[in-house]
């Protein structure tokens, strides 16, 4: 660990106050179960409860030193607490310590104020109105997580209102954050409000698609073939699939062996010619419409980057008038135009360590690495201090993941261990992604599996804390697995589609999330506070920086522990 803090002199701004009880140089680690959420549904189809956990059943027997907080709607800045959370504002709030107004509760703001319509952004996309197209690209889904349905409407609506003659709507069908096959009903319903637009005198059509984990959706560059098929569909009009209607587009694909919203195959859109309706054209706007930004980064770099390499875009349109619903990327000013502002989250957690002259190490594998590092660090790109953070991503597997519901859980864990055997370290922050993406599946006996091997290697994880003398602290970000069906609302019973079958739950839950710390390094007089019944997962924040022997900031929210 950093014994030599001989070069840390922080300014008075910044320094951290030793606890007054708990002492620092110990080695604290933060394990994020991604996904694990406490849910009141505990029966068959709830994963987290039917997997075998005994090293999670340990945690939770602790009560003193465990407990349950709210990790969705206003706990993480969102809109209403009937919205679910999810990674990115989970760990926006973990690694900052406060409540950020989050992407679906400003583009509401923004749009209810008209603001958006009158920021810079749009200006910068208003230009193509006249004699070009204004193309929206983005996630059909009112699940919350990445992009909402009314939002979008508004978004068309008014930029007819504000001069645009002709729009193009290329569209991602979710069956992720909302029921798979719903994708039938968003489009059915597009179509609608597009007709309206049309009788009014624009010419406002939908022009391509493709489910999210298959066409444009890649996140942490992941496998760029998925943004390349976007890219041809949406820009080249070129797809295996051609249709002269959406709605016949999405209910035909659906057919095919395997099909689910999710994983929809790429279609264009063609007149009675043959021709497809919309392609990206020298001088045209694009706007994309999500508001998350971690599956929109790849595409807005392939529509934003003259030199660019990750695949070939054989054509590239001139003139482009590119913009995102918000700047997706901070550090990298990605893109350059936006209609909304992001939350300006400053002076984080992992900020004020390396000032203060910690240590630390964060590691996960592709598919939530940007979740400890770049959300934790407050949508930030890249490190604080190089010298004092050392950042392990581990790559991800390019299959569904019930196919293989381990993912790298134990290779996280074993870098994990190698990291704490290291000595190096003054806090460690491990995200295992298994729960939440296989829960995305929607496979039961897979998210069973991916709980359980979480559980075998958070034991061994924590073990070598022990070893160590250190302290941990174990939580999740959300709920997922923990509930795998779509349920009767009244009854809580399992929803069945015509056949009798299930219909699996594939989204976010609104479960709350575990908080459980210990390890033999924390001292006996340990204990959660029980003044602080509406929690949420902000709180973390305050809770390992005490673990790590520090008072946390004024501003932060409340420490969850108490020393007497």
């Amino acid at each position: 660990m950093s014994a030599d803090m001989a070069d840390v002199n922080p300014s008075s701004e910044w320094k951290l106050k030793p606890h007054p009880v708990l002492p620092s140089g110990k080695p604290c680690v933060v394990c994020i179960l991604d996904g694990f959420g406490e849910n009141k549904y505990k029966d068959e189809y709830n994963a987290v409860h039917s997997a075998r956990t005994p090293n999670v059943d340990k945690l939770r027997e602790n009560a003193e030193r465990c407990r349950f907080v709210q990790a969705h709607g206003t706990w993480v800045g969102l809109p209403s607490n009937d919205d679910m959370g999810n990674s990115e504002v989970g760990h926006n709030a973990i690694g900052s310590g406060k409540v950020y107004k989050q992407g679906a509760s400003l583009v509401d703001a923004a749009l209810e104020s008209g603001d958006l319509f009158k920021g810079d952004g749009f200006a910068h996309v208003k230009q193509a109105f006249e004699g070009h197209t204004l193309h929206l690209i983005g996630l059909l889904s009112n699940g919350g997580v990445h992009a909402r349905y009314e939002q979008l409407k508004q978004l068309f609506q008014g930029a007819y209102e504000h001069g645009a003659k002709r729009i193009r709507l290329h569209i991602l069908t979710d069956g992720r954050d909302v029921p798979d096959g719903s994708s039938i009903e968003f489009v059915g319903q597009l179509e609608k409000d597009l007709e309206q637009l049309r009788a009014k005198g624009c010419d406002a059509l939908i022009a391509s698609g493709g489910g999210r984990m298959h066409v444009t959706m890649d996140r942490y560059e992941a496998d760029w073939e998925i943004v390349e098929r976007g890219w041809k569909a949406h820009v080249l009009g070129e797809a295996p699939h051609t249709f002269t209607k959406a709605l016949d587009a999405v209910t035909e694909l659906r057919k095919l062996p395997k099909a689910n919203d999710q994983y929809l195959e790429p279609f264009v859109i063609v007149d009675g010619e043959g021709k497809a309706v919309g392609t990206v054209q020298d001088g045209d706007a694009v706007v994309l419409f999500n508001y998350r930004s971690d599956r929109m980064v790849e595409i807005s770099k392939a529509f934003e980057y003259e030199n660019f390499s990750a695949f070939d875009r054989v054509r590239y349109p001139k003139d482009l008038k590119f913009a995102g619903m918000l700047q997706y990327d901070g550090d990298l000013k990605l893109p350059k135009n936006y209609l909304v502002p992001p939350p300006f989250i400053e002076r984080t957690s992992g900020e004020y360590m390396v000032k203060n002259g910690l240590s630390i190490f964060a590691c996960s594998e592709t598919q939530k690495f940007g979740h400890v590092t770049f959300f934790w660090n407050g949508n930030r790109s890249g490190y604080f201090d190089e010298k004092r953070e050392t950042y392990v991503e581990i790559p991800s597997d390019k299959c569904p993941f019930n196919e293989k519901p381990d993912m790298k859980t134990r290779e996280i864990t074993e870098a994990g261990i190698a990291a704490l055997k290291s000595g190096k370290y003054d806090l460690l922050r491990i995200n295992y992604a298994s729960p939440d993406m296989v829960g995305h599946t929607g496979s039961l006996e897979a998210t069973i599996r991916a709980c359980e091997t979480c559980d075998e290697c958070l034991g061994e994880l924590l073990a070598e804390v022990d070893k160590l003398g250190g302290v941990y602290l174990v939580c999740s970000d959300h709920g997922n697995a923990d509930d795998m069906v779509q349920r009767n609302k009244k009854t809580g019973q399992p929803l069945q589609d015509a056949n009798g079958v299930n219909m699996a739950l594939t989204s976010h839950t609104l479960a709350p999330v575990m908080v459980a710390v210990g390890g033999a390094g924390l001292k006996d007089s340990v204990k959660m506070r029980d003044d602080l019944p509406e929690a949420g997962i902000a709180s973390i924040t305050a809770t390992f920086i005490n673990l790590c022997g520090y008072e946390a900031p004024s501003d932060y929210c409340p420490t969850l522990i108490k020393t007497d």
